[in-house]
């Protein structure tokens, strides 16, 4: 009996190293099931290891993939290979398939409870689920295949390729991630009818703060008027507050006439929509029927401050700069010279040769701009430019034996030409950064006053101080600043700026300065004593 039970259990026992689920799968090749009540425990039947996972963690097992299981160290390199494709074939197949079938695949089938655990809105944060167990490359591959998709529609409708990096964009992909296949994109009528009335409601919505901050501390109007592609005048109308700049309105006036009591009206629709009250000053560029506009405005509410566009003041102040005698001959010499050598193939190519495909005009958002650009360009490729003057092919080149020809290979290689260029970008260079100041999105009025007397000392170093050379600009640059740059307001606002108030106190005792402040004070608080006094009196002596 006891050789009977030895043999029934031996029996047993052999049974147990046999048991295995009903499947083809090749890591049985491998494993054994330890227990028939647990068929997901087996044993690896060359090294002995009892794990969890079934068959595919004995996969990760003998193919030795870290993270879910430690590696077996009785594997030949063969059965790593084949375990270690077997596991990563399936999935791979999966994903090439789900990615290959899209237009085609069976629509998310939401249950619901879907809009309560997985809301569409990418502001709200979802829970994060336990990430799928997929290898890093098999994932990347995937991620890029989806690319491919976008990046098709991206060349085929020419969209600029920064829209990329918007954040409206990335909100679509959150939320068409969270949606789920077969999302259909809206037809062009609910884009243009349901959809846009929406997305305007939404934008009143998030100018709100921008209205309440206009009535508390009060707002600028700011006005333009340009011509479109199809020689259209439009005329826009924009409100800046402390939260930064909104559209307020645009209007076509082609038919019309740009007068100043039309100006005029036009602005004053805009203060009685915004309130009197909120309105402290209108800014607009230097024309003449502005200029007339603001003469009318000041008549019907002199509280109201009629400002001049700083950006384009200063690129007339540059303007008159650049047609004094210093300054002309040499942006004209440097404009004939570039336009010949762009009005040629074969000098073109040549030029690009010796500067290593870079080109000496450099294009700028103004036409002063672009002037001094190309200037800096000029200067930098000196040795680039004179070197090819003095080549064969410039000699070989019929059009360098032209008369235009050879005044451009003259002012290449004149020195008088060179120094008179580097002289127009020491004088220039601080004009331009106050141009960039200006046009800058942060505010300028509490400091164009005194960077304006920090250009003027700039330029005048620039010269080194000699008075014959720096009279003339300092009279150009006060001709066109006169009324518009150093109005009371600016002057005022340059006072009260620490930035220059605690560096020289002497501000406050300075009859200009103080003049200015009162009389801003005064027009501010119109046909109100008791404030002025407050603030001339109180606040200022304090």
């Amino acid at each position: 009996m006891a050789s009977s039970a030895s043999k029934g259990s031996a029996a047993a026992s052999s049974d147990a190293l046999d048991l295995k689920r009903n499947s083809d799968d090749m890591a049985w090749e491998f494993a054994v099931c330890c227990n028939p009540l647990d068929l997901q425990r087996v044993k690896c039947k060359l090294c002995g290891k009892e794990m969890g996972g079934g068959v595919t963690r004995m996969k990760q097992h003998i193919a030795g993939i870290k993270g879910q299981v430690s590696s077996c160290m009785m594997s030949t390199p063969d059965q790593q290979k084949r375990c270690r494709e077997a596991y990563e074939a399936p999935q791979a197949e999966g994903n090439d398939e789900e990615l290959a079938g899209i237009g085609n695949s069976e629509g998310h089938k939401s249950g619901p409870l879907d809009k309560f655990v997985k809301p569409i809105d990418p502001s709200i944060p979802v829970k994060k689920f336990q990430q799928q167990n997929i290898s890093d490359a098999i994932d990347k591959d995937r991620s890029y295949k989806v690319g491919q998709y976008l990046a098709r529609w991206i060349y085929k409708k020419n969209v600029p390729f920064n829209a990329i990096n918007d954040d409206d964009f990335k909100q679509f992909c959150e939320a068409l991630g969270r949606y789920g296949p077969k999302w259909k994109p809206p037809s062009q009528h609910l884009l243009r009818q349901k959809m846009l009335l929406q997305e305007v409601e939404r934008t009143r919505e998030l100018m709100k703060p921008h209205e309440i901050e206009r009535v508390a501390t009060g707002c600028s109007i700011m006005t333009d008027a340009w011509t479109d592609k199809k020689r259209r005048s439009i005329m826009n109308l924009c409100v800046h507050c402390k939260l930064g700049t909104s559209f307020l309105e645009s209007k076509e006036a082609s038919a019309d006439a740009h007068t100043s009591e039309y100006i005029f009206n036009y602005v004053l629709e805009s203060i009685d929509k915004i309130g009197i009250n909120n309105v402290v000053q209108i800014v607009t560029d230097n024309a003449s029927n502005n200029m007339g506009a603001k003469s009318m405005l000041k008549e019907k509410f002199p509280q109201i401050f009629w400002t001049s566009c700083a950006t384009h003041t200063l690129n007339l102040i540059v303007e008159a700069i650049g047609k004094l005698k210093q300054f002309a001959p040499i942006i004209i010499k440097a404009k004939e010279m570039t336009i010949f050598i762009y009005a040629h193939h074969k000098t073109l190519s040549l030029m690009r040769f010796y500067t290593r495909k870079r080109d000496i005009i450099r294009p700028g958002v103004t036409r002063f701009a672009s002037a001094f650009l190309t200037l800096q360009s000029l200067i930098a490729k000196k040795k680039e430019l004179r070197a090819m003057a003095c080549s064969d092919a410039w000699e070989g080149c019929k059009h360098t034996r032209t008369k235009k020809g050879k005044s451009a290979h003259a002012t290449i290689m004149s020195r008088a030409f060179w120094n008179g260029v580097s002289l127009c970008i020491k004088v220039f260079e601080p004009l331009v950064k106050l141009l960039r100041l200006a046009d800058s999105n942060g505010p300028s009025m509490a400091t164009m006053y005194g960077e304006l007397l920090s250009t003027k000392k700039a330029i005048m170093a620039a010269v080194e101080n000699s008075e014959k050379n720096y009279l003339m600009i300092i009279q150009a640059m006060d001709t066109k600043m006169k009324g518009r740059l150093d109005s009371p307001l600016h002057i005022a606002a340059f006072m009260l700026n620490p930035k220059y108030s605690y560096a020289d106190s002497t501000i406050f005792s300075d009859v200009e300065v103080v003049a200015a402040f009162m009389e801003v004070m005064e027009q501010f608080y119109h046909d109100d004593d008791e404030k002025q006094n407050i603030v001339l009196n109180i606040d200022f002596t304090s």
